[in-house]
């Protein structure tokens, strides 16, 4: 029988072992089954990192500059087509993101790969300033190569 010590040990051996609250995790080892396209996956999954790193420092230029356009997301009931120039500062203040201080990655699993597409099934959660969850949501990102250079091309999430 495991006692209650030794369950408070592993948990806590476990926490240690991953990122800090309100930290991104990295992203896994590839897969076997996606070995023949690790070089693409990391450019998708750096391209991922980017896209965290920007929408958390609120920078509209470099956030905008991880997609690749048009860019679709399927979020909220509805379909949006994204071109440059349609993110406005006030994106992080109101709104879904009223009361989100960042985000972090809490999964980011290669489904599919390819020599020009990642889909990339994904977990991110929204903190507040305190650390306290906001929320947790499932998403697929749609990751491609246009012209040599990689960019989120769509997504969908649960979102709001």
């Amino acid at each position: 029988m495991v006692s209650r010590r030794q369950t408070l040990i592993a948990a806590g051996a476990a926490m240690a072992a991953g990122p800090a609250l309100g930290q991104s995790v990295a992203a896994p080892a590839v897969k076997p089954e996606h070995a023949k396209y690790a070089a693409e996956i990391a450019a998708a999954q750096a391209c991922l990192d980017a896209f965290m790193t920007a929408f958390n420092a609120r920078d509209i230029a470099a956030y905008e500059a991880t997609f690749n356009f048009p860019h679709v997301r399927f979020a909220s009931g509805k379909v949006t087509v994204i071109n440059p120039g349609f993110h406005k500062p006030e994106m992080f203040t109101t709104g879904a993101l009223s009361d989100w201080d960042h985000s972090a990655w809490q999964r980011r699993d290669v489904i599919h790969a390819g020599a020009d597409k990642v889909h990339i099934d994904t977990r991110f959660a929204r903190y507040r300033k305190d650390g306290s969850v906001i929320g947790g949501f499932d998403s697929i990102y749609i990751v491609t190569r246009q012209d040599g250079r990689w960019g989120i091309q769509g997504r969908s999430s649960f979102a709001p």
